[in-house]
C-alpha cells in the first residue's frame, strides 16, 4: 500500500524583533527629516515618460524626439529651480496670548513673511510636526515679495507646564507638482500653560460649599443687606426693623454683610507617592479652579505650599498662582504644613491626611484621595477626615 502523505509545515517567517522595528522606524524618521524633496506621483510619471522619450530618441536617432527630450529636461530642471526659489526666504512667527490654560481652545496668530523683496512665493503650505500643537495645515496661495501674511489658528494644549519649541514644516509643489520641497523650522519659544480652569467632577460642589462658608462668615456691619434675624442682648437699637418686629412680635434687627472681602486660604501639600500623582494633578487643577473662581467673586486668596506662598491681590494677582501651579511638581517627601492663619475658609489638599491631625487643621476642609474628587456627592462629605 502506498504510504499516506506526510504533512510538512512550511517554516514560519520570523517576525521582526523589537530592536529591528525600532531600527526601521529610526531609518524612516532620519529619511523624512533629511530628505527635503520628495518626488510626487505626477513627477514619477513624468520621469517615466522622460526615460521612454530618451530611449526612443537614441534608438531612432530622430531629431524631433531629441527636441522633445531637451524640452522635457528643461521643464523638469526649471520646475526644480522655481520650487527651490519659491520656498526660500520665508520667515515664520507665532504669537500666542499671554495667559493660556490647558485643554482650552486658544487663538494663535501665525505670521508668514516673505523676505525676498521682488520675488513672490506661490502655493506654500505650513503645518506643525513632531508633536506640535499646531496640527492644522495652513495654505497660502501666494505671498508677494516683501509682504507679511497673517492667519489665526485654534490650538489646544493638552497638559499644563512649560512648552518649549514647536517644529513647523514649509512645503510647496509649485509650479508643476513634479516634486514637493520641504523645509523645517524650529520655534525656540517657551510657553507656560496654566492648569485647566474648566470645571471637573466635584469642583462645582466644592466651590458652592466654600462660597457659602465664606459668605456666612462675613456677617457684620457693612452696607449690603444680609438678612433679618432676632435681636441679641447689648446690640444697638438703630438696626431694629420695626416692621418685622411688629409682624413677629419679637425684636428683629437688620444684619449687613461686612465690607471686607473674604479671605480664602488654599493649602497644597506637595508630598504625594508615585501612585498618587494622578490625584495630585487633579488637586492642582482644583486649586487653580478655586483660586480663579473665588478671585472673580472678589475674595482674597492666600495660597501656600511647602516652598511658596502668596496673598492676592495684595502681593500679586491670581495669575501668579496659576503660573506657580503650571510648573509645580509632586515630591516624595515634604515637611507637613502648619496652620498659622485664621482665614474665613481654609482648604487643604493633601495625599497624606493622617499627618495633619496634630497641626491645628481641625477647622479646615481637608481633601484627600479618599474623598476627593467626589462626583455626585455633597460637598460636606469632604469636610474633614475621620
Amino acid at each position: 500500500m502506498p504510504e499516506p502523505p506526510i504533512d510538512r509545515a512550511l517554516p514560519a517567517t520570523p517576525a521582526p524583533s523589537p530592536r529591528g522595528r525600532a531600527w526601521q522606524r529610526g531609518i524612516r524618521a532620519w529619511f523624512q527629516a533629511r530628505v527635503r524633496e520628495r518626488v510626487t506621483l505626477i513627477g514619477a510619471l513624468y520621469l517615466v515618460a522622460l526615460l521612454l522619450t530618451g530611449l526612443a530618441a537614441f534608438a531612432s536617432a530622430n531629431n524631433l524626439l531629441f527636441l522633445i527630450l531637451s524640452a522635457m529636461l528643461a521643464t523638469f530642471m526649471i520646475s526644480g529651480l522655481i520650487n527651490r526659489l519659491g520656498i526660500a526666504g520665508l520667515e515664520l512667527d507665532v504669537r500666542l496670548p499671554e495667559h493660556i490654560s490647558a485643554r482650552r481652545t486658544t487663538p494663535a496668530r501665525l505670521l508668514l513673511r516673505n523676505a525676498k523683496r521682488r520675488i513672490p512665493s506661490f502655493s506654500v503650505q505650513v503645518v506643525g510636526v513632531e508633536d506640535s500643537v499646531f496640527t492644522t495645515a495652513v495654505y497660502f496661495p501666494v505671498i508677494p515679495g516683501g509682504a507679511e501674511l497673517e492667519t489665526t489658528l485654534d490650538v489646544v494644549f493638552e497638559r499644563r507646564g512649560s512648552h518649549a519649541g514647536d517644529s513647523f514644516q514649509f512645503s510647496s509643489r509649485f509650479p508643476f507638482g513634479f516634486a514637493e520641497r520641504r523645509i523645517r523650522v524650529l520655534m525656540n519659544r517657551e510657553v507656560v500653560v496654566y492648569p485647566c480652569l474648566d470645571s471637573q467632577p466635584g469642583f462645582d460642589q466644592l466651590l458652592a460649599g466654600i462660597a457659602g462658608e465664606a459668605e456666612s462668615s462675613l456677617q457684620g456691619r457693612g452696607h449690603d443687606f444680609y438678612r433679618i434675624r432676632p435681636y441679641e442682648p447689648f446690640e444697638s437699637a438703630r438696626h431694629v426693623d420695626w416692621r418685622a418686629t411688629a409682624h413677629t412680635g419679637a425684636l428683629q434687627v437688620r444684619e449687613f454683610a461686612r465690607d471686607q472681602d473674604p479671605l480664602i486660604a488654599i493649602f497644597l501639600d506637595l508630598e504625594a507617592g508615585v501612585d498618587q500623582r494622578q490625584w495630585f494633578e487633579c488637586a492642582v487643577e482644583a486649586c487653580a479652579y478655586l483660586a480663579w473662581q473665588m478671585t472673580a467673586r472678589g475674595a482674597r486668596i492666600h495660597f501656600r505650599t511647602q516652598d511658596w506662598e502668596i496673598l492676592t491681590p495684595v502681593e500679586d494677582d491670581v495669575y501668579a498662582i496659576l503660573r506657580y501651579l503650571a510648573l509645580v511638581a509632586a515630591r516624595g517627601r515634604a515637611i507637613p504644613l502648619q496652620n498659622d492663619l485664621e482665614p474665613a475658609v481654609a482648604i487643604v489638599f493633601t495625599a497624606q491626611p493622617g499627618r495633619l491631625d496634630e497641626l491645628a487643621w481641625s477647622s479646615a476642609r481637608i481633601l484627600h484621595p479618599g474623598c476627593f474628587p467626589f462626583p455626585g456627592a455633597h460637598s460636606d462629605s469632604a469636610r474633614r477626615p475621620s
